[in-house]
């Protein structure tokens, strides 16, 4: 039996699936920091009690939480951990086959777990807890504590425990999604969208810079629709306002936009406002306006164009960075040409691509005829082959500008890899910087750009 560090419980707790779940496990860590009994180790392997935050938005991140969970019963059955706790999306969606399927797990608790973990793991007060490594007695607690979804976005038990790097933090604003998609499962166990009050979020970023962030990622399932349920208004452009006040904050970065939602209002705060990165992530899902419809995304292949165009008219740097599905039921040869001539005409500074996944109680899944597996792969090849020299273009066209970068650490091919407002973390390229010494991670740099790659660049630091 693993041994107890001055008489509290070593937990390591794994974070599968997007930066919306990576926050719910901050907050985790936060309860578990807060409830006086817990070591927090950063690797699994060290750890009496693992905490699992599963995933489950397509298959592909399904089976991933699945094999983290079996992996950890393994290790439970030998007796190199005590305890087992699943929680996050997988846990809400499927919490009853979960238990029946895979009964070893001590608790499962879906998503706005941060006040439940303490608890599943010590009990819920003294009386109940063994002697020792603080774990509550057999049939203490029920195994299946998933909680039915709130109306409002729930309060934060406790301050985060960031487990990114300390200059950079994602700031979630709100919860769920109304949007209707066919091919999306979120709503069914994220829930309807609740936003997070304006006060909260400001509170909340604060804390974050005073923390060491010099950069938010503001995160949702729809940023874009933020403060409708609580203002009766689209409030991001009031809540990037607020924002922009806070000293110390270089770069407010936005993820996951609903291009249907960017007002004019929105679009002329992101250019007034100092410290709103000239960066928008834009979902885009498709460019053929019969898939568009079939997958009830709204908008078409001719507004999408005209909102670049007003986006570029008053951000003339901006980047812009998307994603398309291809392979969803009813994409022919003739959708594909469509959607690989927009990807011409537009020209999008940042593109990924993923096959559909046929998700159980979407519609999508009753949609026919199915694209074969083989059909999709070749259609997202072809999506990314036509991009590279695209974003290759684009990225020439900087070289002989300065820019200011974002030091995160050393690289091979450089003396430092950093990140431009170019450059979303994790999911975009990288500008590589030769010389500056004396710089550090978390420093900010100024660079002349020398080289271009199909996604990175190459600078030199001034």
């Amino acid at each position: 039996m693993p041994t107890v560090t001055a008489g509290k419980t070593r937990i390591g707790l794994v974070s599968l699936g997007c930066p919306k779940n990576l926050v719910d496990s901050e907050e985790m860590l936060g309860a578990l920091v807060e409830s006086g009994q817990a070591e927090l180790v950063g690797d699994a392997r060290q750890a009496d009690v693992v905490v699992i935050n599963t995933c489950g938005f397509i298959e592909s991140a399904k089976k991933e939480s699945i094999d983290a969970i079996l992996e950890a019963i393994g290790r439970k059955k030998r007796g190199e951990i005590s305890k087992v706790v699943v929680a996050g999306c997988l846990a809400q969606r499927y919490a009853t086959e979960l238990s029946a399927e895979i009964p070893e797990v001590d608790a499962y608790l879906g998503i706005q777990s941060a006040g439940q973990v303490a608890d599943a793991i010590f009990g819920a007060s003294p009386a109940r807890r063994l002697t020792g490594l603080g774990l509550p007695m057999a049939g203490a607690m029920p195994r299946n504590q998933v909680a039915p979804l709130e109306d409002k976005y729930p309060l934060i038990p406790a301050p985060r425990i960031r487990a990114t790097a300390p200059w950079t933090a994602y700031l979630k604003v709100s919860e769920g999604c109304d949007h209707a998609c066919t091919f999306c499962s979120i709503p069914s166990f994220r829930g309807r969208h609740r936003s997070k009050p304006i006060e909260r979020v400001l509170e909340e970023a604060r804390r974050l810079v005073d923390s060491g962030a010099s950069e938010l990622n503001l995160i949702a399932q729809d940023t874009t629709a933020y403060g409708m349920d609580l203002y009766q208004e689209l409030a991001l452009p009031r809540l990037l306002e607020g924002l922009g006040g806070i000293s110390g904050l270089r770069w407010v970065r936005l993820l996951y936009c609903y291009p249907t939602m960017m007002t004019d209002r929105l679009i002329k705060t992101m250019a007034e406002t100092p410290n709103v990165a000239h960066y928008v992530d834009i979902p885009l899902q498709h460019g053929d306006d019969g898939m568009l419809k079939r997958m009830k995304r709204g908008g078409s292949q001719t507004s999408y164009l005209r909102l670049f165009e007003r986006l570029r008219a008053a951000m003339p740097d901006l980047t812009i960075r998307t994603t398309f599905m291809v392979g969803f039921p009813g994409e022919d040869s003739a959708a594909h040409a469509n959607l690989k001539k927009f990807v011409t005409e537009s020209r999008f500074d940042r593109l990924g691509v993923f096959e559909y996944s046929p998700e159980e109680g979407t519609p999508g899944f009753a949609l026919r005829p199915r694209v074969p597996a083989r059909i999709a792969a070749q259609r997202r090849n072809e999506i990314m082959a036509l991009q590279q020299p695209i974003s290759l273009a684009i990225n020439q066209s900087l070289v002989g500008t300065e820019m200011v970068v974002l030091i995160e650490g050393r690289h091979a091919d450089a003396a430092w890899s950093a990140r431009s407002w170019r450059d979303a973390p994790e999911i975009d390229g990288a500008v590589l910087v030769k010389g500056a010494p004396s710089a550090a991670p978390g420093e900010w740099v100024r660079v002349r750009v020398t080289e271009a790659r199909p996604y990175d660049l190459v600078s030199q630091a001034i």
